[in-house]
């Protein structure tokens, strides 16, 4: 309530992890719904945003509902679980570290240290905003209970939760209230259901002891509430007295039909390399900045119905950030948060595109560059090579790394210098400095892989070689303009 009440006091919310944050901010929004605190038309959105139409209203709601709706430790309806788990809890559940994404692993595997069988109590809130993360962000995989034992095989088989397979972008604003503004959906259809609880809903949930069909989803606070996990969690208290958990059951929850565009007017779709476009997905290779043209082409060719980007294309002169979440999984492993923040403001949509596409091939090329140095310095340094020390030899020169690492913030700042520019030189004036900095970086971090090299003939060539490589690939005609303007 207090979120709610003082939104536009409070500069944000933050949580342990990127992912926990859009999980508390998607329950804000399907609050919001809920008490029919949202805007109907594009029209009454945009006045909304002008006006900043305060959100108590749905801090109202919130305080009128009775305060056992909000019981995360209710015998029959607790806030966001599955009493039907009640009988098995004691005997198949876990650790509260099943609960959270980052210390979970597989389910069946302890990671980061947090064994699953530990049982140092997690607190009451703690485990409110890890259950949230979970419906929203749990990887597939299998669930630790055993099926044939309890309400069924289909019990066990955890389907990837909405948000996990795909990059999640939040328009944020200046503060919480204005960022709830910007990703409140206008809609002239009813709300939908709250997903309250797990025994609570306008139809019976899915059952277990066969494989459900997907549900279709009836509203905008259905969308947001989506219970992806059956969770039951136990409560207990701490030494100091304070709630807590320190037992849960996590199972397989609610499966979903495709959703259609409307549910998902956030998604920046990316052309694969079969020509299909689908929602950017967080990558291991590749960071979230190496996208952001992706991003803003999302504006750019706003006709083609992403309308939560055609809304802010007719926000003039407002600044805001795009901030882009994901949770990069191998398989059914959680890996880590992804996340990054990008300049927006209407109207220079097409300009911040360029910049992001122009300084990501300058970086591409950079690195494809120190790779071929790489290569020569590999062949003067090891001229009869195992076949099977290849990869590890040429990795000893490449500096790609340390080139992605460091190009990171020049990007940054050559989007914030073409958001405040004031015509394209200004733009083209940033993306040459922005050319040389990454390629300044680039040299040294060169050097300092071939500092390794032995004080010999063949180390000196080798030095010698890579480096010529890499000058004369940084200024030769095929290279960006950008890396050769200004040079002698």
């Amino acid at each position: 309530m207090h979120a709610l009440h003082h939104a536009d006091e409070l500069l944000a919310i933050s949580a342990a992890t990127p992912g926990e944050t859009v999980a508390l901010l998607e329950y804000l929004l399907a609050i919001c719904y809920a008490a029919d605190a949202y805007p109907a038309t594009v029209e009454d959105w945009l006045d909304w945003i002008h006006r900043r139409v305060p959100l108590t209203e749905a801090a109202n709601w919130l305080q009128e509902r009775p305060d056992e709706h909000w019981d995360l430790f209710h015998p029959t309806e607790p806030l966001g679980q599955n009493a039907l788990l009640a009988p098995y809890l004691n005997e198949h559940g876990a650790g509260p570290a099943q609960l959270v994404i980052e210390h979970v692993g597989d389910y069946n595997q302890f990671f980061d240290h947090h064994h699953l069988e530990h049982p140092t109590p997690l607190a009451a809130d703690a485990a409110f905003r890890a259950m949230l993360t979970q419906h929203a962000y749990g990887p597939s995989g299998r669930a630790r209970i055993s099926g044939k034992k309890t309400l069924g095989d289909a019990l066990t088989n955890l389907a990837l939760g909405r948000l996990a397979g795909r990059i999640r972008v939040i328009a944020l604003g200046e503060t919480l209230g204005d960022t709830l503004r910007l990703n409140l959906v206008p809609t002239e259809q009813a709300p939908g259901r709250f997903n309250r609880t797990w025994t609570v809903a306008p139809e019976p949930r899915r059952g277990f002891v066969t494989k459900p069909r997907g549900r279709q989803i009836d509203g905008p606070a259905d969308l947001h509430t989506i219970l992806g996990r059956s969770i039951l969690m136990r409560p207990a208290i701490t030494r100091e007295g304070q709630p807590a958990v320190d037992r849960v059951l996590l199972a397989a929850g609610e499966l979903l039909e495709p959703l259609p565009h409307h549910h998902m007017q956030d998604a920046v779709y990316a052309t694969t390399t079969s020509e299909a476009a689908k929602p950017l997905r967080p990558s291991a290779s590749r960071a979230l900045w190496r996208e952001a043209h992706a991003l803003y082409a999302a504006v750019a060719d706003r006709d083609h119905g992403r309308d939560l980007y055609d809304r802010l294309a007719r926000l003039p002169s407002l600044r805001l950030n795009l901030w882009a979440v994901g949770l990069l999984a191998k398989q059914t492993t959680a890996v880590t948060w992804v996340s990054d923040t990008f300049p927006f403001i209407p109207g220079r949509e097409s300009e911040l595109r360029y910049a992001a596409k122009r300084g990501s091939v300058i970086a591409e090329y950079i690195a494809a560059s120190l790779s071929k140095a790489a290569y020569v310095a590999w062949t003067v340094t090891y001229p009869n090579p195992k076949p099977a020390d290849k990869a590890a030899q040429i990795a000893r020169f490449d500096a790609q790394p340390e080139h992605w690492a460091h190009a990171q913030e020049p990007f940054h700042v050559l989007l914030e210098e073409t958001a405040a520019a004031e015509d394209e030189d200004q733009v083209h004036e940033a993306l040459v400095e922005y050319a040389h900095i990454v390629a300044a970086g680039a040299k040294g971090f060169l050097r300092n892989r071939l500092d390794s090299l032995p004080a010999n003939s063949r180390g000196f060539r080798a030095r010698a070689e890579a480096i010529r490589c890499l000058e004369r690939d940084l200024t030769k005609p095929a290279a960006p303009d950008e890396l050769t303007e200004g040079r002698a």
